[in-house]
């Protein structure tokens, strides 16, 4: 049996410099040194007096990082400030956590529109992942406040009923699940307040890009709401909320198509149908589910069985067809998610209302630069990995800086698990023009 030391035996001092426990997460910084993000944030338009320590890129470059490597809120950036490795990246120096919130709350004030030219930046940053064609996810999610920050107002919020609020209203891309665009808004408005303009400033943000189709819930509607896809000839699917009227139409329907027969059956419909609101009949697809159960005898069919859901469109695909495009949608979920757990952009960061809307936009730009940077530089493997188990995985390694002849080493673990797909990552860094 091999001699153990007991933990009271073993001396305690603490004398170990130029130390990090993020030292994997050099990869990721290398990363953000090639795609120039640095000098990509020193052109936007909010500059500091020459003698300012801290310029105002080096300041957004720190929180990009900090929401990146776990910090949730941002007194969490204590932990980075005296790290040698974010040091190094920062040159030489962090600031202290206390400058963040004073410096969100100036570019507030005296910036106004850096958040336009933080969405303009985001396009800039996610132009090469994009398809030549958008497909256009719409949704809005709740930001629960714990105080009396600016315009934060009740509203609906099903996890926290009665407290006040922020409604973010977001796109994202389908096929790549980037965030296109976001705003902030207060949290007792509905989630189509304001949406044409904010499509408008879409389409201005993509530039070139055409938006081939657009998928919504049925929180978007409206007689304007459609015509502005149909207007510039978008195909869309949406949900529509399903009323006694419109099942009173679909009942009149006796022909349903049945696609699918096996543990579920699953049949569809398409009609022409006018909503009260509307100024013109739409084309709506309705489709219907039922689970079969294995039993000795066949078993009937009644009305309650069947689980509806309705889709108004202007495409002319199948009704399952539809039905599927739609449900695509739904990883869209999966990205919200993300930005909220793994980037914190539920955690409310000021009082000031403008201020939180630039820690908003800054914490999507930081995940759009992960899936960006997972997409150039990750096996096909961990491409799926969220942000959290990246950390976990790649990012949470000891290391110490050592200084030998000329050059400065960064020695990591030795036993460091995942040292060969880290690797494998670092050469595909490296070979970035």
């Amino acid at each position: 049996m091999k001699s153990t030391t007991p933990m009271s035996k073993i001396k305690t001092e603490f004398s170990l410099q130029n130390a990090t426990n993020v030292g994997g997460s050099k990869i990721y910084l290398e990363y953000l040194e090639k795609i120039k993000l640095s000098q990509a944030l020193q052109k936007l338009h909010c500059t500091k007096h020459g003698n300012s320590l801290f310029p105002v890129h080096t300041i957004l470059l720190y929180l990009i990082v900090g929401w990146t490597l776990g910090c949730e809120r941002l007194f969490h950036f204590r932990k980075l400030q005296h790290d040698a490795l974010i040091r190094t990246f920062l040159g030489g120096r962090c600031p202290h956590y206390s400058l963040l919130y004073k410096e969100l709350v100036r570019l507030g004030k005296t910036h106004p529109d850096v958040g336009w030219e933080l969405q303009k930046l985001n396009q800039h940053l996610i132009a090469p992942l994009l398809p030549s064609e958008v497909i256009l996810d719409l949704d809005s999610t709740v930001e629960t406040v714990y105080g009396e920050q600016e315009r934060a107002a009740i509203g609906t919020n099903p996890h926290k009923p009665g407290r006040k609020s922020y409604h973010p209203l977001m796109a994202f891309e389908g096929q790549s699940r980037l965030c296109l665009h976001a705003v902030l808004r207060p949290g007792n408005t509905h989630a189509s307040t304001e949406v044409l303009p904010f499509l408008q400033q879409t389409i201005q943000l993509l530039g070139h890009r055409r938006i081939q189709f657009a998928r919504f819930d049925k929180g978007f509607g409206g007689e304007d709401f459609y015509s502005f896809f149909e207007n510039r000839q978008i195909g869309y699917v949406g949900k529509v909320k399903w009323t006694r009227r419109l099942q009173t139409e679909a009942e009149r329907c006796c022909s349903w198509k049945r696609f699918v027969d096996e543990d579920w059956i699953i049949e569809g419909i398409s009609f022409m149908y006018q909503a009260t609101s509307w100024k013109t009949p739409r084309r709506v697809v309705v489709i219907r589910k039922a689970q079969m159960y294995e039993d000795d005898q066949s078993q009937l069919l009644l009305d309650t069985c069947w689980q509806y859901e309705a889709m108004v469109t202007n495409l002319d695909w199948e009704p399952i067809d539809i039905w599927r495009f739609y449900n695509q949608r739904c990883c869209m979920e999966n990205a919200i998610k993300e930005a909220k757990y793994g980037f914190s952009i539920h955690r409310i960061a000021t009082g000031h209302f403008v201020a939180n809307e630039i820690d908003f936009l800054i914490k999507l730009l930081a995940y759009n630069l992960y899936e960006r940077f997972k997409r150039d530089c990750c096996e096909p493997i961990h491409q799926g990995y969220t942000i959290a188990r990246f950390r976990l995985e790649f990012f949470h390694c000891a290391a110490r800086f050592i200084k030998h002849g000329r050059q400065v080493v960064l020695k990591l673990a030795q036993d460091f698990s995942n040292r060969h797909f880290w690797q494998r990552m670092a050469t595909k860094v490296a070979a970035l023009e």
